[in-house]
């Protein structure tokens, strides 16, 4: 490849070290670089990058492992903290703190436990529970008529009087009362019950608080 003379222009032959116009030495050419290749990844680099994921993902599940059996630690502890019996149908269940949940489908509440009177001619229904702990208790009670439900609401209104908070549509009925700041009862009211033969269901629940009035 021809060169040009820097100072005259004239071209000069190749392999010459002056100009043959004006005598000034030639420059030479600019030596080409090539470019750089890029380093070749070093071997076993894949094989690393599979360890990595396969430690992130053993990472995780060691952590799904940790959280499960913290979560049937908790199970275990509970259930030791609960005491559990079976006599005659009736189950009683102690908690921690000296209470206790009893469910009988046979057991029999009295006005008094349940805050309020039983309707007139109903009789007892399936279930019944009670529950006492430090905080407060509750009875819970059910009874069946063949009265309907208007005849049963209109009872527990005139019952409750003008305190009682009436919520009532063509499914069911709800009557609730405050009786101070540490009683309540609530009756449920619903007609055609199915498993009651399409007799009126009548559910009672007493609760009562301990704590400062």
């Amino acid at each position: 490849m021809a060169n040009f003379c820097a100072k005259c222009g004239a071209e000069v032959s190749p392999g010459k070290q002056f100009c043959t116009a004006c005598g000034a030495p030639v420059a030479a050419a600019p030596a080409v670089v090539m470019p750089a290749q890029p380093a070749a990844a070093p071997a076993g680099s894949g094989a690393s990058a599979v360890k990595i994921v396969l430690i992130v993902v053993a990472v995780f599940v060691g952590l799904g492992i940790i959280g499960a059996g913290i979560f049937g630690f908790t199970v275990w502890r509970v259930a030791r903290s609960l005491h559990v019996s079976n006599q005659g149908g009736q189950v009683t269940i102690g908690t921690p703190g000296g209470g206790s949940i009893t469910a009988n489908s046979t057991q029999k509440f009295s006005s008094t436990d349940l805050g309020t009177d039983i309707y007139p001619g109903a009789t007892s229904g399936k279930g019944g529970m009670r529950i006492t702990l430090p905080s407060g208790s509750s009875v819970t009670a059910t009874f069946v008529t063949p009265d309907s439900k208007d005849q049963v609401v209109s009872f527990y209104k005139d019952k409750f009087g003008s305190e009682a908070s009436v919520f009532d549509s063509s499914n069911s009925a709800m009557i609730t009362v405050q009786k101070g700041k540490q009683e309540s009862v609530m009756v449920t009211v619903t007609p055609n019950a199915s498993q009651y033969g399409g007799k009126t269901q009548i559910t009672i629940m007493h609760a009562t608080s301990s704590g400062p009035s």
